[in-house]
Protein backbone atom coordinates (compact mmCIF):
# COMPACT_ATOMS: atom_id res chain seq x y z
CA UNK A 1 0.00 0.00 0.00
CA UNK A 2 1.38 3.38 -1.04
CA UNK A 3 2.42 5.72 1.76
CA UNK A 4 0.10 8.65 2.38
CA UNK A 5 1.27 12.11 1.48
CA UNK A 6 2.15 14.58 4.23
CA UNK A 7 -0.83 16.30 5.81
CA UNK A 8 -1.49 19.78 4.39
CA UNK A 9 -5.10 20.55 5.29
CA UNK A 10 -7.48 20.00 8.20
CA UNK A 11 -11.23 20.28 7.63
CA UNK A 12 -13.26 20.88 10.78
CA UNK A 13 -17.00 20.50 11.29
CA UNK A 14 -18.64 23.19 13.44
CA UNK A 15 -21.90 22.24 15.18
CA UNK A 16 -21.31 19.28 17.48
CA UNK A 17 -17.55 19.40 17.01
CA UNK A 18 -16.52 22.92 18.08
CA UNK A 19 -19.81 24.01 19.66
CA UNK A 20 -23.37 22.98 20.48
CA UNK A 21 -25.66 25.96 19.91
CA UNK A 22 -24.18 28.73 22.12
CA UNK A 23 -21.80 26.54 24.14
CA UNK A 24 -18.29 25.67 23.03
CA UNK A 25 -16.96 22.14 23.38
CA UNK A 26 -14.62 22.36 26.40
CA UNK A 27 -11.06 23.19 25.35
CA UNK A 28 -11.94 23.64 21.67
CA UNK A 29 -10.98 27.33 21.45
CA UNK A 30 -7.52 26.74 22.88
CA UNK A 31 -6.94 23.60 20.79
CA UNK A 32 -7.65 25.66 17.68
CA UNK A 33 -5.85 28.88 18.59
CA UNK A 34 -2.78 27.63 20.48
CA UNK A 35 -2.24 24.26 18.82
CA UNK A 36 -3.76 23.74 15.38
CA UNK A 37 -3.07 27.33 14.26
CA UNK A 38 0.63 26.77 15.00
CA UNK A 39 0.83 23.76 12.67
CA UNK A 40 1.89 24.05 9.00
CA UNK A 41 -1.58 23.19 7.69
CA UNK A 42 -4.45 25.00 5.96
CA UNK A 43 -7.63 24.98 8.03
CA UNK A 44 -11.15 25.02 6.61
CA UNK A 45 -14.37 24.94 8.58
CA UNK A 46 -17.02 22.97 6.72
CA UNK A 47 -20.62 22.90 7.83
CA UNK A 48 -24.07 21.73 6.78
CA UNK A 49 -25.64 24.32 9.08
CA UNK A 50 -28.64 25.91 7.39
CA UNK A 51 -30.11 27.55 10.51
CA UNK A 52 -28.27 30.83 9.90
CA UNK A 53 -26.33 32.70 7.22
CA UNK A 54 -22.55 32.67 7.19
CA UNK A 55 -22.33 36.16 8.71
CA UNK A 56 -24.47 35.18 11.74
CA UNK A 57 -22.58 31.90 12.10
CA UNK A 58 -19.25 33.72 12.18
CA UNK A 59 -20.63 36.16 14.76
CA UNK A 60 -21.77 33.26 16.96
CA UNK A 61 -18.34 31.57 16.73
CA UNK A 62 -16.50 34.81 17.47
CA UNK A 63 -18.63 35.39 20.57
CA UNK A 64 -17.70 31.89 21.74
CA UNK A 65 -14.02 32.83 21.49
CA UNK A 66 -13.10 31.04 18.25
CA UNK A 67 -10.42 32.63 16.07
CA UNK A 68 -11.96 32.04 12.63
CA UNK A 69 -12.00 34.16 9.45
CA UNK A 70 -15.05 34.28 7.16
CA UNK A 71 -13.06 33.04 4.15
CA UNK A 72 -12.14 29.89 6.09
CA UNK A 73 -15.79 28.81 6.35
CA UNK A 74 -17.40 26.74 3.58
CA UNK A 75 -21.10 26.07 4.09
CA UNK A 76 -23.68 23.94 2.35
CA UNK A 77 -25.66 27.17 1.84
CA UNK A 78 -22.79 28.45 -0.32
CA UNK A 79 -22.80 25.19 -2.28
CA UNK A 80 -26.58 25.45 -2.77
CA UNK A 81 -26.36 29.04 -3.99
CA UNK A 82 -23.61 28.06 -6.45
CA UNK A 83 -25.85 25.31 -7.87
CA UNK A 84 -28.87 27.63 -8.19
CA UNK A 85 -26.78 30.16 -10.12
CA UNK A 86 -25.38 27.41 -12.30
CA UNK A 87 -28.85 26.00 -13.09
CA UNK A 88 -30.40 29.49 -13.36
CA UNK A 89 -33.58 28.47 -11.52
CA UNK A 90 -35.96 30.29 -9.17
CA UNK A 91 -36.22 28.35 -5.93
CA UNK A 92 -38.95 27.82 -3.38
CA UNK A 93 -36.63 28.18 -0.39
CA UNK A 94 -37.51 25.92 2.52
CA UNK A 95 -34.76 27.29 4.75
CA UNK A 96 -34.68 29.13 8.06
CA UNK A 97 -35.35 32.86 7.67
CA UNK A 98 -31.92 33.50 9.26
CA UNK A 99 -30.30 31.72 6.30
CA UNK A 100 -31.96 33.91 3.65
CA UNK A 101 -29.17 36.55 3.48
CA UNK A 102 -26.96 33.92 1.83
CA UNK A 103 -29.47 33.83 -1.07
CA UNK A 104 -29.68 37.60 -1.58
CA UNK A 105 -30.06 38.38 -5.28
CA UNK A 106 -31.50 34.97 -6.20
CA UNK A 107 -34.93 35.38 -7.83
CA UNK A 108 -37.67 33.45 -6.02
CA UNK A 109 -40.81 34.68 -7.79
CA UNK A 110 -42.83 32.02 -9.64
CA UNK A 111 -40.51 29.21 -8.39
CA UNK A 112 -39.41 26.37 -10.67
CA UNK A 113 -37.14 24.56 -8.20
CA UNK A 114 -37.40 23.41 -4.58
CA UNK A 115 -34.56 23.87 -2.07
CA UNK A 116 -34.81 22.18 1.33
CA UNK A 117 -32.66 22.97 4.35
CA UNK A 118 -33.44 22.82 8.05
CA UNK A 119 -36.61 24.91 8.35
CA UNK A 120 -38.91 23.71 11.16
CA UNK A 121 -41.31 26.63 10.65
CA UNK A 122 -41.82 25.60 6.98
CA UNK A 123 -42.24 21.86 7.53
CA UNK A 124 -46.04 21.93 7.68
CA UNK A 125 -48.60 20.33 5.37
CA UNK A 126 -49.41 23.36 3.21
CA UNK A 127 -45.77 24.20 2.46
CA UNK A 128 -44.71 20.58 1.92
CA UNK A 129 -47.70 20.12 -0.40
CA UNK A 130 -46.68 23.21 -2.38
CA UNK A 131 -43.19 21.77 -2.78
CA UNK A 132 -44.69 18.39 -3.72
CA UNK A 133 -46.77 19.93 -6.53
CA UNK A 134 -43.84 21.93 -7.91
CA UNK A 135 -41.69 18.79 -8.07
CA UNK A 136 -44.51 16.86 -9.79
CA UNK A 137 -44.56 19.64 -12.39
CA UNK A 138 -40.86 19.09 -13.09
CA UNK A 139 -39.10 21.35 -10.59
CA UNK A 140 -35.75 19.88 -9.46
CA UNK A 141 -35.52 18.98 -5.75
CA UNK A 142 -32.30 20.29 -4.19
CA UNK A 143 -31.41 19.18 -0.67
CA UNK A 144 -28.90 21.38 1.10
CA UNK A 145 -28.17 18.21 3.04
CA UNK A 146 -30.01 15.10 4.23
CA UNK A 147 -28.89 14.78 7.85
CA UNK A 148 -31.16 12.47 9.83
CA UNK A 149 -30.80 14.45 13.05
CA UNK A 150 -28.59 16.95 14.88
CA UNK A 151 -27.73 17.84 18.46
CA UNK A 152 -29.48 20.59 20.42
CA UNK A 153 -28.94 21.46 24.06
CA UNK A 154 -32.09 19.57 25.07
CA UNK A 155 -31.31 16.47 22.99
CA UNK A 156 -31.35 15.18 19.42
CA UNK A 157 -33.67 16.82 16.87
CA UNK A 158 -34.89 15.85 13.41
CA UNK A 159 -32.77 17.17 10.54
CA UNK A 160 -34.00 17.97 7.01
CA UNK A 161 -33.27 14.44 5.75
CA UNK A 162 -36.63 12.89 6.74
CA UNK A 163 -38.52 15.73 5.01
CA UNK A 164 -36.42 15.50 1.83
CA UNK A 165 -36.92 11.73 1.80
CA UNK A 166 -40.68 12.23 2.19
CA UNK A 167 -40.74 14.48 -0.89
CA UNK A 168 -38.60 11.97 -2.81
CA UNK A 169 -40.97 9.16 -1.89
CA UNK A 170 -44.12 11.10 -2.76
CA UNK A 171 -42.84 12.35 -6.12
CA UNK A 172 -40.80 9.26 -7.08
CA UNK A 173 -37.75 11.44 -7.70
CA UNK A 174 -34.26 11.83 -6.28
CA UNK A 175 -32.93 15.02 -4.73
CA UNK A 176 -29.64 16.57 -5.72
CA UNK A 177 -27.70 16.82 -2.45
CA UNK A 178 -25.11 19.62 -2.22
CA UNK A 179 -23.75 19.42 1.33
CA UNK A 180 -21.86 16.76 3.25
CA UNK A 181 -21.44 13.80 2.63
CA UNK A 182 -21.27 14.59 -1.11
CA UNK A 183 -17.80 14.19 -2.61
CA UNK A 184 -18.19 17.44 -4.59
CA UNK A 185 -18.76 19.37 -1.32
CA UNK A 186 -15.45 18.21 0.15
CA UNK A 187 -13.57 18.89 -3.09
CA UNK A 188 -15.09 22.39 -3.29
CA UNK A 189 -14.02 23.03 0.31
CA UNK A 190 -10.43 22.20 -0.68
CA UNK A 191 -10.51 24.47 -3.73
CA UNK A 192 -7.80 27.12 -3.48
CA UNK A 193 -5.84 25.26 -0.81
CA UNK A 194 -3.49 23.54 -3.27
CA UNK A 195 -4.17 20.29 -1.40
CA UNK A 196 -5.20 16.91 -2.78
CA UNK A 197 -7.81 14.92 -0.80
CA UNK A 198 -5.07 12.48 0.25
CA UNK A 199 -3.31 15.39 1.98
CA UNK A 200 -6.37 16.34 4.07
CA UNK A 201 -8.14 15.09 7.17
CA UNK A 202 -11.68 15.78 8.40
CA UNK A 203 -12.76 16.10 12.05
CA UNK A 204 -16.47 15.75 12.83
CA UNK A 205 -19.20 14.29 15.04
CA UNK A 206 -21.29 12.76 12.24
CA UNK A 207 -20.00 9.33 11.23
CA UNK A 208 -21.76 9.34 7.85
CA UNK A 209 -21.80 12.97 6.72
CA UNK A 210 -18.44 14.11 8.13
CA UNK A 211 -16.21 11.05 8.32
CA UNK A 212 -17.79 8.73 5.76
CA UNK A 213 -18.15 11.55 3.22
CA UNK A 214 -14.57 12.73 3.67
CA UNK A 215 -13.15 9.22 3.43
CA UNK A 216 -15.18 8.55 0.27
CA UNK A 217 -13.58 11.70 -1.17
CA UNK A 218 -10.10 10.31 -0.45
CA UNK A 219 -9.37 12.01 2.87
CA UNK A 220 -8.89 10.57 6.32
CA UNK A 221 -11.62 11.09 8.91
CA UNK A 222 -11.56 11.52 12.68
CA UNK A 223 -14.85 10.94 14.50
CA UNK A 224 -15.32 12.79 17.79
CA UNK A 225 -17.58 11.57 20.61
CA UNK A 226 -19.31 14.93 21.08
CA UNK A 227 -22.42 16.51 19.55
CA UNK A 228 -24.65 14.00 17.79
CA UNK A 229 -22.25 11.07 18.34
CA UNK A 230 -23.95 7.90 19.59
CA UNK A 231 -22.21 4.77 20.94
CA UNK A 232 -21.14 2.40 18.13
CA UNK A 233 -21.50 5.10 15.43
CA UNK A 234 -18.03 4.11 14.19
CA UNK A 235 -19.47 0.73 13.15
CA UNK A 236 -22.01 2.35 10.82
CA UNK A 237 -19.58 3.15 8.01
CA UNK A 238 -17.19 1.09 5.92
CA UNK A 239 -14.31 1.74 5.89
CA UNK A 240 -14.38 2.61 9.60
CA UNK A 241 -13.11 6.03 10.70
CA UNK A 242 -9.34 6.47 10.54
CA UNK A 243 -9.61 7.35 14.25
CA UNK A 244 -12.22 7.97 16.95
CA UNK A 245 -11.40 10.55 19.66
CA UNK A 246 -13.20 11.84 22.73
CA UNK A 247 -13.31 15.42 21.43
CA UNK A 248 -11.77 18.06 19.16
CA UNK A 249 -8.78 18.83 21.45
CA UNK A 250 -7.83 15.12 21.47
CA UNK A 251 -8.12 14.97 17.67
CA UNK A 252 -5.83 18.01 17.34
CA UNK A 253 -3.33 16.40 19.71
CA UNK A 254 -3.24 13.28 17.55
CA UNK A 255 -2.68 15.32 14.39
CA UNK A 256 0.19 17.28 15.92
CA UNK A 257 1.87 14.20 17.42
CA UNK A 258 1.31 11.63 14.67
CA UNK A 259 0.54 13.20 11.31
CA UNK A 260 2.96 16.11 10.89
Amino acid sequence: MAARRALKAVLVDLSGTLHIEDSAVPGAQEALKRQLRSAPVTIRFVTNTTKECKRDLLERLTKLGFDIAENEIFTSLTAARNLLEQKQVRPLLLVDDKALPDFTGIATDDPNAVVVGLAPEHFHYEMMNRAFRLILDGAPLIAIHKARYFKKKDGLALGPGPFVTGLEYATDTKATVVGKPEKTFFLEALRGTDCAPEEAIMIGDDCRDDVGGAQNAGMRGILVRTGKYRPADEDKINPAPYLTCENFPEAVEHILERLL
